[in-house]
């Protein structure tokens, strides 16, 4: 459509030997699958392996930029390789994904909420997915009270899944009045993320694709890296979102990237997010609970950089539970840089009933935090606490409901079995790094 506006003859992305028609799916006149020139059993592997694949690893290369479809064609499958012994299996599945449709918004719209429900499935499970999946519910959550505008620069340097991205992208679609030159911000301008590991990359890619953001602002880099120092004005971004892995461990070499030294990688990522944060920009970070009470130097010297660089504002302590397959307590701090601080308001999620697999956290259990939040209301679980009244040595922020609010309840065993193998993966980690350094 966009070629025929401008008087083009379409070009197509993809070269005809390698277009789904051609290889994967010929069709015979009655629109069926024409099984005599369609590939199968070991022509298909091979075809795959050999030349298609390498094709569309190759659009890296070919393409015109990195801010392009066709580059993240290329980043995709640099990252990937078919895992198919079987040609014929490979058939049965090509014959099922042909049924599938893409072509409308509204189809490509399902397309990525059954991806989403596949990330979402592999966090629940406690594989891979569990250490980039944050509940989409927190998610919209946080963006609602960060409120980000079209033309602000969004980044997010623990990607995982890019949920923070793709939800922001949401968010901002839905702002009345949208101009052709606000989708092209948006497409192009907006939305900057970092990822580590080749797996969440690739889905991080892939989710925003099909969330509709076309040519993701998104590396493969170890965000850690990158010597604070280096940052200038340029590198800084109206809004940080992100919900840092925890519990890992950064090797001396990363930590010298950092004034504050620590091993804990959490830390070093929100003391990057501290510089990388515009004047006047705002974040949201997920964290650990103990960040706020941990009286080692790390912890006490992060928080007060914190309070004297930034505002912050709020502090939304998350039940246990809320993170599916982690029984770990976590909060999320909202803070604006450039002033510091002066008085925080906090909200203790209650929502009256053990969270889960079976009962996740959902968008209603939020809503009175996002209502209350707006006027920093006091309620039988919100407290503002002054800065003035804080030790000025420890700088203690820890949650102490005054109302009443930390009344100690029994935990059911899905939550102590879910805390007890979080530790497990957590003693694992320390275990692989000093194993790496032997």
């Amino acid at each position: 459509m966009e070629a025929a506006l401008h008087g083009r003859a379409y070009v197509f992305i993809v070269a005809e030997a390698y277009r789904w028609d051609t290889w994967a799916a010929p069709k015979a006149p009655d629109g069926k699958i024409d099984y005599n020139h369609a590939l199968t059993g070991d022509d298909l592997r091979e075809f795959v392996d050999q030349k298609l694949f390498p094709y569309l690893r190759g659009f890296t290369q070919r393409a015109t930029g990195p801010n392009t479809i066709e580059y993240k064609i290329g980043e995709i499958f640099g990252e990937i390789k078919s895992k198919f012994q079987s040609g014929y299996n490979l058939r049965d599945v090509i014959d099922i994904i042909d049924v599938l449709k893409f072509r409308s918004q509204s189809e490509k719209h399902e397309l990525s909420h059954l991806y989403e429900a596949k990330i979402r499935n592999m966090g629940n499970a406690g594989r891979n997915g569990g250490e980039y999946y944050t509940p989409r519910p927190l998610i919209r959550t946080i963006i609602k009270v960060v409120d980000p505008k079209i033309g602000q620069r969004i980044y997010d340097g623990a990607l995982g899944s890019a949920g923070f991205l793709c939800e922001s992208f949401v968010y901002l679609s839905a702002t009345p009045g949208l101009t052709t030159s606000d989708l092209k911000t948006l497409q192009e301008r907006t939305f900057y993320g970092k990822e580590k590991k080749s797996l969440a990359y690739v889905i991080a890619i892939m989710n925003m694709i099909l969330h509709g953001i076309e040519a993701p602002n998104v590396l493969h880099t170890n965000t850690l890296a990158q010597n604070l120092v280096d940052i200038q004005e340029k590198d800084r971004y109206d809004v940080v979102l992100a919900n840092p892995p925890f519990g890992g461990k950064e090797r001396k070499e990363v930590q010298q990237n950092f004034p504050i030294k620590t091993g804990e990688t959490a830390y070093l990522f929100l003391q990057h997010f501290i510089k990388v944060v515009k004047a006047g920009g705002r974040a949201g970070i997920v964290i650990k609970n103990t960040f706020l009470s941990n009286t080692d130097n790390a912890s006490v010297s992060l928080r007060k950089l914190l309070l004297e660089s930034c505002n912050l504002h709020t502090v939304l302590e998350l039940p246990s539970g809320a993170f599916l397959g982690a029984g770990v307590k976590t909060v999320v701090l909202f803070f604006e840089k450039g002033a510091p601080t002066r008085k925080v308001w906090y909200y203790q999620l209650q929502p009256g009933r053990n969270m889960g697999k079976t009962n996740p956290l959902n968008d209603g259990d939020l809503a009175e935090f996002v209502a209350l939040q707006k006027t920093f209301a006091d309620s039988p679980k919100s407290w503002s606490v002054d800065i003035g009244s804080v030790d000025p040595t420890a700088f203690d922020l820890s949650v102490k409901n005054p109302n009443g609010g930390d009344a100690a309840t029994l935990r059911s065993p899905e939550e102590i079995l879910d805390e007890i193998a979080a530790l497990d993966v957590e003693s694992a980690a320390v275990l692989g790094t000093i194993r790496a350094l032997l």
